[in-house]
């Protein structure tokens, strides 16, 4: 009695990756009533900063009462607003943007859809970018949620473009081709590349390299690129090598015959959920020089709005320039001491982790512990950790890596103790693993 979309099982809640997460439901670990229970390390979610956000919102009790200039303005914001959305927080929100890249871009706010998170962003994108049957190439590994945001009500396809470890998981135009080519196999046409800068789940920033050749393959194809740059402000090594580089960057930054047509070709996506740890706010956005492509979105936005408080509330948030210049210094510092934590505790259990500079994780290489070089061993090794360990990670099957025994952790969702507790779970684990493999070597370590 129920129509095919709700019918058919397609919405990818099968993954492993939400498999971990039920798992963690029935039995979380909490520090008292619950010590061996489940640590959550499957949740890319920043709560690393809530004391200096909480602390603004006590000084600024104003913004919390919806007064504005000490009159109240609950009457505005609970009328009707069209989509595009308040002025003053679409005005702040760009200038947050370009303050965070240091000024080498300028948005408009006339260039941005404002929807409820980066979700709502991207499949927006792909019901004004694709018809059903038409497809994305996205670079592995990727977010799995990507399965269902992109996929799930718009009717488009994934095709992966295979990345490996032997450069770091670095995209190549052999790559872009080879995935370009798969997708003519299967009869699907290819609309575009999306791609997450900084990667989820790898933890790092694309060099302009890798921009360029995005760019390049875009402009041979005629295809779009949508880049979703929603961990952009975590980029806590910003080294010469290193540092965040928008799409948008590298786009002004031509200056050819083919720029008028692939400047209409290439979107981005952005949100504050990461960069200022507030996705229960649902504040994401599209931004792209694509007249059509604004005006589209903005009518479909009507299905995913912010609400007029929050944009009230967060318009004055973003308007103090010095308060968050420091909290996003701040922000960054934690989380790169959170992150060089987690890559300590691992290497204490022999294990290691591809070198990342962003994000809320880590690209954690566990092919040691397989029992063979396979998926199905990965999958047994992801079993014993989430439910022997008591560890919620997810494997890198999930994120569609075409190497097994890769997992992402997460670092920043937890306590400093909880992240203690669980390195010292794993260490347990990994030795038992290497005293039955390896016992003559364990028994002379002990000897020592």
């Amino acid at each position: 009695m129920l129509s095919r979309k709700a019918s058919k099982d397609s919405h990818g809640q099968d993954s492993s990756y939400f498999q971990g997460w039920e798992e963690y439901e029935k039995n979380p670990y909490h520090p008292i009533q619950n010590p061996m229970g489940i640590i959550q390390m499957g949740l890319a979610e920043n709560q690393l900063s809530f004391d200096l956000l909480e602390s603004w919102l006590r000084r600024n009790s104003n913004t919390m009462a919806l007064k504005k200039d000490g009159v109240s303005a609950f009457k505005d914001l609970a009328l009707f607003q069209d989509y595009h959305g308040l002025p003053a927080f679409k005005e702040a929100l760009v200038n947050f943007m370009t303050s965070m890249r240091e000024n080498k871009i300028k948005y408009s706010s006339d260039k941005l859809v404002l929807t409820a998170g980066a979700t709502a962003a991207n499949e927006i994108l792909m019901f004004c970018l694709t018809d059903p049957g038409q497809a994305f190439i996205l670079p592995t590994p990727y977010y799995p949620g990507f399965d269902r945001d992109l996929k799930w009500r718009t009717g488009a396809e994934i095709v992966p473009m295979h990345c490996s470890s032997s450069n770091g998981f670095r995209i190549t135009r052999c790559a872009l081709e080879q995935a370009y080519q798969l997708g003519q196999e299967l009869n699907l046409k290819i609309k575009g590349v999306l791609v997450t800068n900084p990667s989820n789940p790898l933890g790092t920033t694309m060099t302009k390299t890798e921009l360029n050749h995005l760019l390049d393959f875009a402009i041979d194809k005629n295809i779009h690129i949508v880049s979703d740059e929603i961990y952009s402000g975590t980029v806590f090594d910003c080294s010469s090598t290193t540092s965040f580089t928008s799409i948008m960057e590298v786009l002004n930054e031509r200056n050819n015959n083919n720029y008028n047509n692939i400047r209409n070709h290439v979107h981005m996506v952005y949100s504050l959920s990461k960069d200022l740890g507030l996705p229960g706010f649902r504040v994401g956005m599209i931004y792209s020089n694509n007249e059509k492509v604004i005006a589209a979105a903005t009518k479909m936005s009507s299905f995913a709005l912010i609400s007029s408080q929050t944009q009230f509330m967060l318009s004055n948030l973003l308007s103090d320039a010095k308060f968050i210049k420091k909290y996003m210094v701040e922000n960054q510092r934690r989380l790169k001491r959170r992150k060089d934590m987690l890559v300590r505790g691992l290497r204490k259990a022999g294990i290691s982790c591809l070198r990342s500079n962003a994000g809320l994780f880590c690209w954690v290489d566990m092919r040691h512990l397989l029992s063979s070089d396979s998926f199905e061993a990965e999958k047994e090794l992801w079993k014993r950790i989430v439910c022997e360990v008591g560890l919620n990670i997810s494997p890198g099957s999930s994120c569609h890596c075409s190497q097994p025994g890769w997992f992402r952790i997460c670092f920043a969702n937890i306590s400093e103790d909880a992240l203690h507790l669980a390195m010292h779970r794993m260490k347990v684990f990994t030795s038992s693993i290497f005293s039955v493999r390896f016992p003559i070597i364990m028994m002379r370590k002990k000897s020592f």
